[in-house]
Parts: C-alpha cells; structure tokens; sequence
C-alpha cells in the first residue's frame, strides 16, 4: 500500500509537509482523550502535526497489520521516563489519502502525560 508507505516516511522524516498530500479533505481524527471526532483536514492536520512535536527519537511501530484499504500500527515510545504504547488505526480512501485516524493509548499514565503535553502543543501551533 504506497499511502502507508508515505506515512511511514513523513513519520520518519518528522516533517508535517507531507501529510498536505496524504490526509483527505474530509478526514476524520479521532483523539484517546478528546470524547468527539475531530472532523476535517485542518484538525486532523493540526493533531497528527503535534503529535509528531510531542513524540521523541524513541517513537518506533513495532507491529503491522494491513487489510486494505484499512492498516493497524502499533507502536511504543519513551516520554519523560515513561513507556507508552499504542496503535494508530488508519483508513485509507482509493486515492490513498487517509479518511479516518484513530489513536488508542496505554497506559493511563502515559495518556495523561500525552494529553498534557498535546495540549501544549496543540496551543502553541494555534497561534
């Protein structure tokens, strides 16, 4: 699936430019900690943007499953001392941009942490 490929790499790079081109102009990002889908290409622009300032060098997917158009990636990550791992669930459309993002966080310590620091993060590039 060369969509998943190219998140992969806008993921390695920690560059947000490539997700202009990646994420659907009616995507859906749906937050841990916020309970309403966050609808559209700015906000899941702006989400997945924080979260790869949030995330550090020790962010890594360590498993994979593809049932097209649909991919599970689950990774872990090393925050402030903390150990968090969780899976994004992406869909894609047929034209390879991404419809939907789920993100789904352990544990609760490690969520809370996220959602502080993704708050911040969040305020900062808003203004």
């Amino acid at each position: 699936m060369q969509a998943l490929a190219q998140w992969h790499r806008i993921v390695a790079s920690g560059d947000p430019a490539g997700l202009d081109d990646l994420i659907a102009p009616d995507c859906v990002f749906w937050s841990p900690v916020v309970h309403r889908p966050q609808e559209g290409f700015d906000l899941t622009r702006l989400y997945l943007t924080g979260a790869m300032a949030v995330f550090n060098d020790s962010f890594r997917y360590i498993k994979e499953v593809v049932d097209e158009p649909h991919a599970v990636l689950e990774f872990t990550c090393d925050i402030d001392g903390i150990t968090i791992n969780g899976v994004d669930i992406i869909t894609f459309n047929a034209e390879g941009r991404i419809t939907e993002f789920k993100v789904m966080v352990r544990p609760l310590k490690g969520m809370n942490l996220l959602r502080d620091k993704m708050a911040a993060m969040l305020e900062q590039l808003a203004s």
